[in-house]
């Protein structure tokens, strides 16, 4: 399936855009394959033309917490931060469909972060936008009981059929807590007729109930 490109330079005045455009590179990454991983340098700035990415951390036992994805148009706050500090990677980026994108090298970024203001507004909008972004995930992990937040996300998951194309593990990694703990809300959404749990499988029952139970905990 074709994926829709957009051009991610075109907020840009004419000559920062061109700037951009002769010092960066277009890679395509395959679904799966991983953009950066913890530890490596930040050598390159990214920004996004075509699918999505994923970015991620990975605590000591294994858990996985969704820190954001990475749309056409937009960058990479952690890169932009990277390149700013000189610092290494401390999560991981992983293509979750097909992308195309552009690598403008360290150098170069900084370079026009310096001289070019059209260029320094661009990055620092995108950087302000998902800083915010992820103070809202700090607030929900901190305040938001895990029933509330599942609730919320299997109503963004949902598929014109009903269906959930996430598994329990995936929902976990989205929510910042443990697989048992996801399978334990489900069960309880099942046994309130919000969900109906088959092998793999999710499908939302009663979405007015499911909406309700976004907005109250769920023991």
């Amino acid at each position: 399936m074709t994926r829709p490109v957009v051009d991610p330079l075109a907020p840009l005045d004419p000559p920062a855009r061109e700037a951009v455009r002769a010092a960066s590179r277009r890679v395509r990454l395959p679904a799966g394959a991983a953009a950066f991983r913890p530890g490596e340098p930040c050598a390159h700035w990214l920004i996004v033309c075509a699918g999505q990415v994923r970015v991620s951390r990975v605590s000591g036992d294994g858990r996985e917490i969704v820190l954001y994805r990475v749309h056409p148009g937009e960058s990479c706050v952690l890169t932009t931060a990277g390149l700013l500090e000189g610092a290494a990677y401390d999560a991981e980026a992983i293509a979750e469909t097909e992308v195309e994108a552009l690598l403008l090298p360290a150098a170069e970024f900084l370079r026009l972060i310096a001289e070019q203001p059209s260029f320094r507004r661009f990055a620092f909008a995108a950087y302000a936008a998902r800083i915010a972004g992820l103070m809202e995930l700090a607030e929900e992990l901190a305040f938001d009981e895990v029933g509330t937040r599942l609730a919320r996300r299997l109503l963004a998951l949902r598929a014109p059929d009903g269906t959930v194309p996430a598994t329990h593990e995936a929902l976990a990694a989205e929510l910042g807590t443990a697989r048992e703990v996801v399978s334990r809300r489900l069960k309880a959404f099942e046994r309130a007729g919000h969900v109906a749990l088959a092998r793999g499988r999710i499908v939302v029952a009663d979405p007015d109930g499911l909406a309700a139970a976004a907005h109250a905990s769920v023991t």
